[in-house]
């Protein structure tokens, strides 16, 4: 190997390293400084009381007969106002019955909305926004539990005159009922996010439980994420798309964990599908340092992979230059190596440090599965919700 084509090698090797590490560490970096430097207010100064803001609670459904009931009834739990809010279950064509049980509870406030056909989550919301009659539209899963003062919280995030949108913080229960660890992961989603609320505004609420002022939503596009689109919406109005971490969201693990993988690949798919429709939040000068989040933790967060597999690749060609990169290309080995064990081995596994290695290695390989598929043609516009 010559030394010019070393050089080149070598500078592409740390332009890798760069690109690896930048969303999960340069980026959160930047929105510490930015924070620092130009946070925008995250409480009420004066809180409104002259005008009161009414809700309609949205929760969409397909082929939830099983657990309909149990989400019902933690919705009729909900401490608010009675005359401040409606609900709704929006149904995509379920054939189970579930639309039936629903229809039950008529005389107690739920009110069903079915979608003409079968277009999707999106499109089963838009049906249910053109019944809904609050000034803030809530959107929930079935498989989404609320705390009773839910409402309330976000009732109180909603007197700030620049907040469009507010977006619930993920909470995992196990399966005897108690709260589990979040894990390492979504913590730090939940950090990224809190900061992201307090600059640009977030780049994604929570798709299981978020709220939005109604006029963000009639601006909908049923082939992107509704919670991607309306993070976009509030970015457009310049309006403040914020995370609460009062305001929680509780779900189970799945039940089958083998299909976590697959729903991650379906979840980023989506993603990558609604941006695609939408590449003009990349535009700086229109959106500021929104655009420059949504490049940091989308774009990027979605190449790492392909980083990575670079960097394997270039280490393996700069080996014979010299001892450090001979072990850069052992530590990957080794890296790689350990989340391959610990797939064959649930003991490994339960260990902390193995467990964060191969949740991260898996994440990128669904990440890669996206991409082909998307570049391949596929695209998720109907759904089937996971079992949990």
């Amino acid at each position: 190997m010559s030394k010019g084509v070393a050089i080149v090698i070598i500078l592409f090797f740390w332009f890798c390293v760069f690109c690896s590490l930048y969303s999960y560490f340069l980026y959160p970096l930047l929105l510490l400084i930015g924070v620092k430097k130009y946070a925008k207010a995250s409480v009420i100064t004066n809180p409104r009381t002259d005008h009161l803001l009414n809700y309609s609670l949205i929760v969409t459904a397909y082929n939830e007969a099983q657990r309909i009931e149990e989400k019902i009834i933690n919705l009729l739990a909900l401490q608010f106002d009675p005359a401040r809010l409606e609900l709704i279950i929006a149904s995509d064509c379920s054939d189970d019955g579930t639309d039936a049980l629903v229809a039950s509870f008529s005389d107690r406030g739920i009110v069903l909305v079915r979608a003409p056909q079968r277009l999707g989550k999106e499109n089963a919301q838009w049906s249910a926004i053109q019944r809904a009659t609050g000034d803030v539209l809530v959107f929930s899963d079935v498989a989404t539990l609320m705390q009773v003062d839910a409402i309330e919280k976000l009732d109180r995030h909603f007197q700030r005159g620049d907040v469009g949108a507010v977006s619930s913080e993920d909470r995992f229960v196990g399966t005897p009922g108690a709260v589990a660890g979040e894990g390492f992961y979504v913590r730090y989603e939940m950090w990224l996010r809190r900061q992201e609320s307090r600059l640009g505004g977030l780049v994604g609420l929570s798709g299981s439980f978020f709220a939005a002022r109604r006029d963000l939503c009639r601006q909908w596009d049923i082939h992107s994420p509704s919670d991607f689109n309306t993070a976009l919406n509030c970015a457009r109005a310049s309006l403040q798309s914020i995370s609460a971490p009062d305001v929680l969201g509780f779900y189970a693990d799945l039940k089958d964990p083998s299909k976590e993988y697959t729903r991650k690949v379906r979840t980023v798919l989506r993603g990558m599908t609604g941006l695609s429709r939408h590449l003009e939040v990349l535009n700086v000068s229109r959106f500021g340092f929104y655009a420059v989040q949504v490049f940091s933790h989308k774009l990027m967060r979605w190449a790492v992979p392909w980083f990575l597999l670079a960097l394997l690749l270039v280490s393996a060609s700069l080996a014979g230059v010299g001892g450090f990169y001979r072990l850069a290309l052992i530590g990957q080995i080794l890296f790689y190596a350990t989340a391959g064990l610990a797939h064959l081995s649930e003991r490994m596994r339960a260990l902390a440090p193995i467990r964060l290695i191969y949740f991260f290695v898996q994440v990128n390989l669904a990440l890669m599965d996206s991409a082909l598929k998307f570049f391949s043609g596929t695209r998720m516009t109907t759904w089937k919700p996971s079992a949990r």
